[in-house]
């Protein structure tokens, strides 16, 4: 029997969602060609030795916003754009990144994505995806333009229930679930109450209150708990399964929790930042607090970041995403804006105009391998299973993305042996995204990746601290992707309606 392999990985510990063992890789064309021990070398293949560490699947970061700001209305920017947002997620190990196509209050879906694949495409570094968020959801929306996103391999969609350009009313989300159900499409939700968070704003801002740590004050943990359970109720009158994204509030975890035992198809989903950071960040000195403005905000009690990593190692979260949403710290039209456009110009600015979203796409993989996995909160399964595999299942990526096995893209992580592991000090400074800062400055981690691989190209080599220069604008690919593979409708209803294509499935299966 002979092998052609090119690339060839030895001495390593395989780690997947469900199974660790210590074999050799075999890879041809950029794809998982054979497991095995002791796999014979032929000439020119190139060889990585593992040395004993850990390889799990490449990253799959399925919450990127690149080349896109929420509050691009005020005149913000991104700092990222598809170039440095995918060179930044090779450097910490994530090989695909799903991120999001904004659909105009009057425009077409179809025209959305188009857009974003021109910003893309010969542009990214690292294979990629779209959502859609959906700002729109008219008659022609859903039933004509949805089925051709599935048909071209965009199969998931987002919404929001805050922000004025953005939100949907509930009956628009009825409209929008029902259609996402009829067709196989994921839809993710963006859960917080819009009118609670503008009420507290206006009366914060009678009340002088508007330094960046009140940004927390205006969406206390009720304003995401009452959306998410709200939703969830949207949800289940139409039975349509969704995921809550960047969840932060314990309160809104319980309900998902809650949700999940009751066997509904509802996923979560929660991010680095609420692990490990907390509402202390916003008060930095002056308004360097502004660095750690996000929606949902981090939150005040230090306690509430032990419940999410419960939730985390419980399985509440299915997975754990970047939501990598950076502006610049030094930029007129980034965090400088909750300055600039303050009309009482406070020294320490005003949280309403203060663009949110951090930077965080390369630190997610290194922050859940060190303070995850080395510190004894997760399994490295349970890590394969957040960092990759479920995002490609909930995406229909899997199994190309998301595993190691005969048939799956070569994409790879290669970690150090607990006895090797390098502890990593972080500064913006070693970071591969434009971005000038980065919310976890001087964090001590117990690792970094030793090498990023893509479809069996080495991509980062951490001996030289760097994406590799090889690597061009143009070697990451479109994916398109198939329907989920996690439980989707369970056909149960909460009383004699059914939605009409119900009957018409009904009618057509007992013909």
């Amino acid at each position: 029997m002979s092998f052609n392999f090119d690339l060839v990985i030895k001495n390593g510990i395989v780690v997947t969602a469900s199974d660790e063992v210590a074999c050799d890789i075999g890879c041809i064309n950029g794809k998982v060609s054979i497991l095995g021990v002791g796999l014979p070398i032929p000439e020119g293949c190139k060889v990585i030795d593992a040395e004993g560490g850990y390889v799990t699947p490449g990253g799959v970061d399925s919450h990127v916003h690149i080349a896109q700001s929420a509050s691009k209305s005020a005149g913000a920017r991104s700092s990222d754009d598809w170039t440095t947002a995918t060179r930044s997620a090779l450097g910490g190990g994530t090989t695909t990144v799903i991120a999001f196509a904004v659909q105009n209050r009057g425009d077409s879906m179809l025209q959305a994505v188009d857009d974003y694949h021109t910003l893309a495409t010969g542009n990214a570094l690292c294979d990629y995806g779209f959502h859609v968020i959906v700002t729109d959801p008219s008659e022609e929306a859903m039933h004509k333009e949805v089925p051709k996103l599935v048909e071209d391999g965009v199969t998931s969609v987002k919404i929001y229930s805050t922000y004025p350009a953005l939100k949907l009313s509930d009956l628009q989300i009825l409209d929008l679930m029902f259609a996402a159900r009829r067709y196989g499409v994921t839809v993710m939700i963006h859960a917080e109450n819009s009118d609670m968070i503008e009420f507290m704003t206006r009366s914060l801002e009678k009340q002088g209150k508007t330094e960046p740590w009140h940004h927390g004050t205006s969406r206390p943990p009720i304003i995401e708990s009452e959306a998410t359970y709200r939703a969830l109720a949207l949800s289940e009158l139409m039975d349509c399964p969704a995921l809550f994204v960047h969840v932060s509030a314990p309160e809104a975890m319980k309900t998902i929790r809650d949700a999940q035992t009751r066997g509904m198809s509802i996923y979560g989903e929660t991010c680095p930042h609420y692990l490990l950071l907390d509402g202390s960040a916003m008060r930095g000195k002056g308004f360097e607090g502004a660095k750690a403005c996000c929606a949902p905000p981090l939150r005040n009690d230090p306690q509430d970041k032990e419940k999410i990593w419960e939730g985390v190692a419980n399985g509440t979260f299915t997975v754990v995403s970047s939501d990598h949403a950076p502006t610049n710290w030094d930029d007129p039209q980034g965090k400088q804006l909750g300055l600039t456009k303050d009309p009482k110009k406070n020294p320490l600015g005003n949280f309403r105009y203060i663009p949110n979203g951090l930077p965080g796409v390369e630190t997610r993989p290194p922050l859940l391998w060190s303070e995850g996995v080395c510190k004894g909160r997760i399994s490295r399964q349970k890590f394969v299973e957040l960092m990759s595999t479920n995002a490609a299942k909930l995406y229909g990526m899997y199994p190309q993305k998301g595993t190691i096995q005969p048939g799956s893209d070569a994409d790879f992580i290669i970690w150090r042996s607990d006895a090797q592991r390098k502890k990593v000090n972080l500064t913006v400074k070693n970071l591969h995204s434009a971005c000038d800062y980065t919310p976890y400055e001087g964090l001590s981690l117990e690792d970094w990746p030793r090498f990023t691989i893509l479809r069996g190209k080495v991509v980062f080599d951490d001996s030289d601290d760097k994406v590799l220069t090889s690597i061009v604008p143009g070697e990451g690919k479109f994916l398109k992707r198939g329907k989920s593979s996690l439980p989707g409708p369970r056909n149960k209803w909460l009383s004699e309606w059914r939605p009409d294509y119900v009957h018409e499935q009904e009618a057509a299966a007992s013909a």
